[in-house]
C-alpha cells in the first residue's frame, strides 16, 4: 500500500512570523533518518488553518523538494469549500505530491450526501490518490461507514481514509464494507495498535513528530507479526501521546520539539503557549522518555 506504516503529520516551524525553512527542512530530514514511512504537510498539526494560501503552497513545495521521493508525501488539501479544496488538490498534484489528504468539510456541517458530493467533485476535477480525513471532534460532522463505502465504490481516486473518530466499530465496518486493500490509517495515536488489529495499515501521527522511529517501529513490528513488541511500543508511547494532547494540538508537540532543540517555539493566534503547569508536566514526560 502506498500510504502505510507511520506517516508524520508534520508541524510547521515559524520564526518571526514567517515559515522557518531551515528548521522545517532539518525536521523533515531527521524524520526520514529516523525511519518514518511518510510525511503529511499542511494538516491540522501543521497549523494549516492559519497558513495563507501562499504559505500553504510553500510548505508543500519545500516538503516535496526535501523528501526527494524517499518516502511518500501526502499533502494536506482539504477545505470546507469544495472549490477551494479543488484548487489546493491541483497545486498538490502539480507540485509532485504522491497524494492529498482531504478533511471532511468543517463548520458548515454537510449531510452524508453533501460529503459524498464533495469528494466526488474534487476527484472529478483533479485525478490524484486521495486519503479522506474523518475527525468529528474538529469538524462537527462524522462520515459514516456507509458513506465511506459509497465513495469507495464510486470514486476510485479515493484510496483510503484517516480515521480519527476513535470508534473502532466504525473502523471495522469501513474495512468490512470497503475491503482490506482500502488504506485505513489511524488519526489518533492512542488507537494505532487496535486499528491495525482489525485490518488498518498505519497511522498519520502527531507523536511521531518527536519519536518517528518508535511509531514506525510499532507499525513494522505488527506487520512482521511481532505482537509482543508492538504491544510494548504501544505502551511506551502512551505517556507521550497523552502529553501531546494535554492542550490543543499542536501546542504541546511544537513545545516538545522546541524543548528538544528542533525548532523555536512560535504559535499563531488563536493558539497560545502551554499553561505553566502543563509545560512542567510535558518536560517531565519528555525527560522520562530520554528526549530532553
Amino acid at each position: 500500500m502506498q500510504f502505510s506504516g507511520a506517516l508524520t503529520a508534520i508541524v510547521t516551524p515559524v520564526k518571526n512570523g514567517s515559515l522557518d525553512e531551515e528548521a522545517y527542512r532539518n525536521l523533515i530530514e531527521w524524520q526520514i533518518e529516523q525511519g518514518i514511512n511518510g510525511i503529511v504537510p499542511c494538516g491540522t498539526t501543521g497549523e494549516s488553518a492559519t497558513l495563507s494560501h501562499e504559505e500553504h503552497r510553500d510548505v508543500i513545495r519545500i516538503c516535496i523538494d526535501q523528501v526527494k521521493g524517499r518516502v511518500p508525501v501526502l499533502a494536506g488539501a482539504g477545505s470546507n469549500s469544495t472549490k477551494e479544496a479543488i484548487g489546493l488538490a491541483q497545486f498538490a498534484k502539480d507540485a509532485g505530491a504522491d497524494g492529498a489528504l482531504l478533511i471532511t468539510p468543517y463548520y458548515n456541517k454537510p449531510t452524508q450526501e453533501g460529503l459524498y458530493q464533495h469528494f466526488k467533485a474534487i476527484a472529478a476535477e483533479v485525478s490524484l490518490p486521495y486519503i479522506m480525513y474523518n475527525v468529528p471532534g474538529r469538524t462537527g460532522v462524522n462520515m459514516t461507514s456507509e458513506t465511506v463505502a459509497r465513495i469507495r465504490r464510486d470514486v476510485p481516486e479515493v484510496v483510503g481514509i484517516k480515521e480519527a473518530s476513535a470508534n473502532l466499530k466504525q473502523v471495522s465496518e469501513i474495512l468490512e464494507f470497503c475491503g482490506t486493500d482500502f488504506q485505513v490509517l489511524s488519526g489518533d495515536d492512542f488507537t494505532v495498535l487496535p486499528l491495525l488489529s482489525v485490518g488498518g495499515c498505519g497511522v498519520i501521527s502527531v507523536v511521531s513528530n518527536i519519536v518517528p522511529g518508535k511509531m514506525a517501529g510499532l507499525c513494522k513490528a505488527f506487520a512482521e507479526g511481532n505482537l509482543e513488541l508492538a504491544r510494548t511500543i504501544h505502551h511506551e508511547l502512551s505517556p507521550l501521546s497523552r502529553a501531546m494532547f494535554c492542550e490543543t494540538n499542536p501546542i504541546p508537540v511544537k513545545t516538545a520539539l522546541s524543548m528538544m532543540g528542533k525548532l523555536e517555539l512560535e504559535l499563531r493566534l488563536p493558539l497560545v503557549p502551554l499553561l505553566p503547569q502543563n509545560e512542567k508536566y510535558l518536560r517531565g514526560i519528555l525527560s522520562v522518555a530520554g528526549l530532553v
